[in-house]
């Protein structure tokens, strides 16, 4: 039953515009999140010394970097029989786009005071443009749906078990190709999981907030 005056007890189709809104803030704001952490000069969570060490290697920015992955990755979902949303192809354009446009926007900290306090905000913003993109339930990023797929593929086998080793074998890829590994990975990873644990459930359409229908903690 739709209660007047409540726009969270709307069907998902009439607040199609806000989530696609959702969405985007999401997309553009997890972009802004990795160019801060990138200026931080600290370190990077594990796709992102991926891209950064990729950038390095060929001379492209690592928007273009994040692009190509992106898409990439997403080819691998054909054998996985994973269908991907409007979300999803959105994160992997959106996202590499946001990155280069906050890289040329924002300044480049010295201080050290200055470059943690940019690590900070990028984590944080982060989580918060984690929450909004995927609270929007209009696909996962990429490189979830390659996890999750894989595992429903292959029933027994546990998603974290999995995410980890793919990230770990991006990450020491990432580190050999030039990306930086610092204390801001490790940062990320302690802060990330409970920020998107608190975060996407607030974002998270009230109608999808039932047993069973809330989405997962996916990035991108």
């Amino acid at each position: 039953m739709v209660t007047p005056g409540n726009p969270s007890s709307l069907p998902l189709r009439h607040r199609l515009p806000r989530r696609l809104t959702q969405l985007a803030v999401g997309l553009i704001g997890y972009g802004v999140s990795m160019a801060l952490m990138i200026e931080a000069n600290l370190g990077l969570d594990p796709w992102d010394v991926f891209h950064q060490g990729l950038s390095k290697r060929t001379g492209l920015s690592i928007g273009t970097i994040t692009i190509i992955v992106g898409a990439l990755v997403l080819l691998l979902w054909i054998p996985l029989r994973q269908r991907p949303g409007i979300g999803t192809v959105s994160n992997v354009v959106v996202i590499g786009l946001a990155v280069d446009a906050g890289l040329a926007l924002l300044p480049t900290p010295h201080p050290m005071a200055a470059r943690i306090g940019f690590l900070v905000a990028g984590i944080v913003l982060n989580g918060v443009a984690t929450g909004l993109y995927i609270g929007a339930a209009l696909g996962p990023g990429p490189r979830d749906g390659l996890m999750t797929g894989y595992v429903a593929l292959r029933p027994g086998r546990s998603i974290r078990v999995v995410r980890t080793v793919i990230e770990l074998a991006v990450l020491a890829t990432g580190f050999l190709l030039g990306g930086k590994v610092g204390v801001g990975t490790v940062a990320y990873a302690l802060a990330i999981g409970p920020l998107a644990h608190y975060l996407i459930p607030l974002f998270t359409p009230a109608s999808l907030s039932g047993p069973g229908a809330r989405p997962r903690a996916e990035t991108a």
